[in-house]
This record gives C-alpha cells, structure tokens and sequence, in this order.
C-alpha cells in the first residue's frame, strides 16, 4: 500500500521566492469524499491519476499513477468538480527535505502553503525561516475542500 505523511504550513514573508523557478499545476477531484478523493492533476505536459484515503493525523493512503495528458485535460474539462485548483509549484531542497510550495490562483489567489513529505510522523527537519503556522490538521486547507470552499470565500 502506498502511504503518505505530509505536514502543511502557512508561509512568511517571500524570501523563497527566489529559490526556485514553478511549474502550473491544473487539479480537479472526481470525488472529494473525506473517506477517499480520486483527483486528476496536471503539472507541466505530464498527467496524473490520483487516489488517497481519510487522513490520521499526517498520514493516509495514497496511489498515482501517470496518464496520458490528452486524458488528463479532458477529465478536468468535462468531468470535474468545479472549480478547479490552479496553482504554481515550486519544489526547494532545505536542510533534510524537500518542501513544496503552492501558490494558488483562480478562487484561491492570495493562498500560499509549503508542505513536507516525511518517511515518519516524527521524522525531525529542519524550518526554514519562511515557514508560518502549520496546518496539517485544518481541514480548510485540504485541496479538495478548496473546490468547495475557495479561499476567497472565507
């Protein structure tokens, strides 16, 4: 079984900004079920199938799986929930991890998180200066609750 631990945080300031170029991302959930989401992603010119199960605490199951990005595209289009999540990634090494950081677009402008995958929930590393409050367990920040709750709603 696949398995994904992940912490999610606010950021500061914008002094990563500079660290690394990002790449669009277009996601959208065929389902956003809090037991399970089934999402279709693309990031570049690659696709991406994607199915996780209920979080406990930063952990859950998770499987994906590359499609073809004609498909990808199509599913987005014509099959997903709307609105769909928009975003720039840019991916930075620091210390021991590799953080992710997501500045949304669209009905979630003005939102911007980083998040860590971890081989563990304890797995130390390090912060870097730019890491704000975390949220990992605020369901709010959940990408398939900002389908349904964009952040330029709260």
């Amino acid at each position: 079984m696949g398995t994904e631990i992940e912490r999610k945080f606010l950021l500061q300031g914008d002094a990563w900004r500079s660290l690394a170029p990002g790449i669009r991302y277009r996601q959208g959930y065929l389902s956003s079920a809090k037991e399970r989401t089934v999402r279709i992603r693309t990031a570049g010119d690659a696709a991406f199938l994607t199915i996780k199960g209920l979080a406990t605490g930063a952990t859950r199951a998770e499987y994906e799986y590359a499609i073809p990005l004609e498909d990808g595209n199509e599913m987005l289009d014509t099959l997903a929930e709307q609105p769909l999540i928009e975003k720039v990634r840019y991916t930075i090494a620091h210390g021991n991890a590799i953080w992710e950081i997501d500045e949304f677009l669209g009905e979630n402008q003005g939102l911007v998180v980083a998040e860590v995958e971890l081989s563990s929930e304890d797995q130390p590393f390090d912060r870097p200066q730019w890491l704000g409050e975390e949220v990992t367990g605020d369901p709010r920040y959940y990408n398939s609750s900002l389908v349904a709750h964009p952040y330029n709603r709260w």
